[in-house]
């Protein structure tokens, strides 16, 4: 499949709503969880609260039981919530782990793809086709094992799409391992380039946009494709639109319509890039925001090739996706101190905001 361009596509306008993603309350801690469960031991043993075998006034026995009972079911609950390995939002299931600097890789199972490779997981290995945003470790140091394990499966070679600058180093990269593992790694290397358009399939594409990190980097856009009649022949009948389309007449508008954005790392210029309307639009936005706090400033993160939440509050008129998935947090912060950051954006942005903590330690762990 080589890159083609879809040109003179007219704008789009979308209708905005906001997604509300479900939220639970702060759950007891562990310590709070196994006090109430010594106490249930206790009880059960006739040593505890309630004396005489655990029969004292006013059903202490059951009281103490429904509380520890209660307790372990919210734990349970806390832990579940902890463990979950992706999001769902606007009839996406994004599954991935980010990690700043250790790992990225996310997918979108519906679409067949998945955004970066660090670390070659299996649940990346089913997407057919892979987008490379930039050469850092931590995005690009799978590759060669998702490609070697595709084979391993006897699944189809996929598309890997990289930013030019990089092509012949890649290429370069999975010679060596050829010659090392004496494995044939059958791959696709397409080279997008920004303004060039792919077609995944005939209902879906993808196209890349500028952003800016510490290296020459870019983010991608799935767009789905459909036909719209054309408004000078909406006032037709349906055998009289049937009569033009079979003589050949072209009746339609092709319009894309973007469906989910990957920016990988980036510095917030890509938000005032007017070239980046689309992924700013599309339905599901997913942008790192390394850095949550006052420890580290904007300046950092910028120095960096970064962001920082606060400028993702700064910039918040610019969001008219209906969902963002924050992704790409430094392994400083607890998953607890991502969420109690994420609660502080302001409802404009938190109603629409979820955070992939796949991979980021909890009390509950």
């Amino acid at each position: 499949m080589a890159a083609t361009s879809l040109l003179s596509l007219p704008s789009l306008r979308l209708t905005h709503r906001l997604l509300v993603p479900a939220s639970s309350s702060a759950p007891a801690s562990r310590s709070q969880f196994q006090t109430l469960a010594a106490k249930k031991a206790a009880v059960a043993t006739g040593t505890g609260e309630g004396g005489g075998g655990g029969r004292g006034a006013g059903g202490g026995l059951l009281s103490v039981l429904d509380r520890a009972m209660a307790d372990e079911e919210e734990y349970r609950r806390a832990r579940a919530q902890v463990q979950r390995k992706g999001v769902e939002v606007e009839g996406y299931a994004i599954e991935g782990v980010s990690v700043g600097g250790h790992e990225t890789c996310v997918t979108v199972p519906s679409l067949n793809v998945a955004f970066d490779i660090g670390r070659g997981p299996l649940f990346a290995v089913s997407q057919d086709y892979l987008f490379i945003t930039h050469a850092h470790l931590d995005h690009i140091g799978g590759l060669p094992m998702y490609i070697a394990t595709r084979g391993l499966y006897n699944l189809k070679p996929p598309v890997v799409f990289v930013p030019p600058c990089i092509k012949d180093d890649v290429e370069d990269l999975l010679q060596i391992h050829r010659r090392m593992s004496q494995v044939d790694l059958k791959v696709e290397l397409v080279a997008l380039d920004l303004g060039e358009t792919f077609e995944i399939r005939n209902d879906l594409v993808a196209r890349p946009f500028e952003t800016h990190h510490a290296i020459p980097s870019q983010g991608y856009v799935i767009y789905s494709v459909r036909r719209k009649l054309k408004k000078q022949y909406a006032h037709l009948k349906g055998n009289q639109i049937m009569k033009m389309k079979q003589s050949g007449a072209e009746i339609t508008d092709t319009i894309l319509y973007p469906e989910v954005a990957f920016t990988g790392d980036t510095k917030s210029d890509f938000i005032l890039d007017p070239q980046n309307a689309d992924a700013l639009r599309a339905k599901v936005l997913i942008t790192e925001a390394t850095f949550l706090d006052d420890q580290i400033d904007v300046d950092h993160a910028r120095e960096h090739g970064h962001m920082h939440l606060s400028e993702i509050m700064e910039h918040s008129q610019w969001f008219r996706n209906k969902a963002i998935v924050l992704t790409h947090f430094s392994n400083r912060y607890s998953l607890e101190d991502i969420r109690q950051a994420v609660s502080k954006l302001q409802s404009k942005l938190s109603s629409k905001v979820v955070a992939l903590t796949e991979g980021f330690k909890s009390d509950y762990r």
